[in-house]
């Protein structure tokens, strides 16, 4: 499989579990540390409204703060499935791929910057899952592709503190709970741990 249509698949599985949020399931907790359910998806949405300028060559400066905040309001299925609409017509742009790209850490090419965020979205996803209790399955060939991204990348995630330590997982554990395990999660995690 492709990084852009694994990607594209990351994406839909994420919009598609924000549909299955319930009204009354947006305050509950994650595995994402201090993050509710409203937290997660709006920091989801918030990394697919950056896409767009990213990949088109803005730097972090140029877009700012226009970010900031709840980008969700009062539709944040609608919210969620427009701003992943829009970052993946960014990415699909012709040439988007061979671009280089403004991160705060500095520039890095669009291929890079694109597995960062088909791990945003399987990982979160993931976490969305599990939260509103939701079969948490992921499409195979994207976390297959993941996973070998992010065996190269480990060692500086951990480094720079941008992910949890591993959690311990069997040896004959999914490549899936490795994966969710590799980003710091409980395979086993469910609401109340």
């Amino acid at each position: 499989m492709d990084l852009l249509q694994a990607y594209r698949r990351s994406l839909d599985e994420f919009t598609d579990r924000v549909t299955q949020v319930g009204y009354d399931q947006w305050a509950l907790p994650t595995p994402c540390g201090d993050w509710d359910v409203r937290t997660l998806v709006n920091h989801v949405v918030t990394e697919d409204r950056w896409t767009v300028p990213l990949l088109a060559g803005a730097t972090i400066e140029q877009v700012g703060d226009q970010f900031d905040g709840d980008l969700l309001g009062d539709d944040p299925a609608g919210a969620a499935q427009d701003a992943a609409a829009a970052a993946e017509r960014g990415a699909s742009e012709p040439g988007a791929l061979d671009r280089t790209v403004h991160l705060s850490f500095g520039d890095t090419p669009a291929s890079e910057y694109l597995h960062q965020l088909l791990a945003e979205h399987l990982v979160h996803g993931w976490d969305l899952a599990v939260a509103i209790g939701v079969e948490p399955k992921l499409d195979a060939e994207a976390v297959h592709e993941c996973a070998r991204w992010f065996t190269e990348q480990v060692g500086m995630y951990r480094q720079g503190g941008l992910v949890a330590a591993a959690v311990h997982v069997p040896e004959n554990a999914s490549e899936q709970d490795r994966l969710v395990a590799a980003f710091g999660r409980d395979p086993d995690w469910a609401p109340g741990d």
